[in-house]
């Protein structure tokens, strides 16, 4: 069981800015193990956005509370993934090699392709949270399953770049064994149970979107990289949104 949390607690100083044991570290073995709890993490980072908004859309307004909602998460993630999104803009947008794709990306600095790129997705993001009609189950379960795709892109894919190079390099590559792979999809399931019994249908486009986006990446520059899974969580968060909107209105 200690064991368990230190691998918990990796997951969530991995992904999130929140506090955690000093004994926590980058460690490569608890970190190669770390993705299992991905899910978990979308759990707590989507139960904070949940609470801003149920705190917010009651004390001023519904809009405001929306606005509270990712401002949370954007806080509690630290950008982390909106980061990943906005390189990903700027290496597609800028470069027309792998090489001038993967530099580009390499680069702290946010270009224009970045830049809209953010305004497009926080915009359509906060545009489909207000059309949804029961926000906190779809923001929960949205955390969850797009935290899942990376993890099933980091099992299936091919990483991109050299691994020794990458800030994670506990991560790259295949090492998730199938026991820690089922127990991320397992509990990437569990927010469902507080939606309608047919919507963990939203789970078959968010699954298309993030097979699309790898294919594009691994036709543009040979595989994935963290930028990469970042992008393919903001997108897929967004998918899961619009998919409930669908089936709460047509089925």
């Amino acid at each position: 069981m200690r064991r368990e949390l230190r691998i918990f607690f990796t997951a969530v100083m991995f992904l999130t800015r929140l506090p955690v044991p000093r004994t926590t570290d980058h460690s490569p073995d608890y970190l190669r193990q770390a993705p299992r709890y991905f899910p978990v993490v979308g759990w707590i980072v989507g139960g904070l956005c949940s609470i801003a908004f149920w705190l917010f859309s009651r004390l001023i307004s519904i809009d405001i509370g929306i606005a509270a909602s990712m401002i949370t998460g954007l806080l509690t993630t630290g950008c982390f993934h909106e980061d990943g999104f906005a390189d990903v803009c700027d290496g597609m947008g800028g470069g027309w090699t792998k090489e001038k794709i993967l530099l580009i990306m390499k680069d702290s600095r946010i270009g224009a392709y970045g830049a809209i790129g953010l305004i497009a997705i926080l915009a359509t993001k906060f545009l489909l949270l207000k059309e949804l009609r029961y926000i906190v189950p779809a923001v929960l379960t949205a955390h969850t399953v797009s935290r899942l795709m990376p993890v099933l892109v980091m099992k299936f894919g091919v990483y991109a770049s050299d691994p020794d190079q990458s800030k994670a390099r506990g991560l790259v590559g295949k090492a998730m064994t199938p026991t820690s792979l089922v127990v991320a999809i397992a509990l990437s399931l569990i927010p469902f149970l507080l939606l309608p019994p047919h919507f963990p249908l939203v789970i078959l486009p968010a699954l298309a979107m993030t097979i699309g986006m790898y294919r594009w990446f691994r036709k543009w520059i040979g595989g994935y990289t963290g930028d990469c899974l970042g992008a393919i969580q903001q997108v897929t968060e967004i998918t899961v949104y619009l998919g409930c909107i669908l089936l709460w209105r047509y089925l």
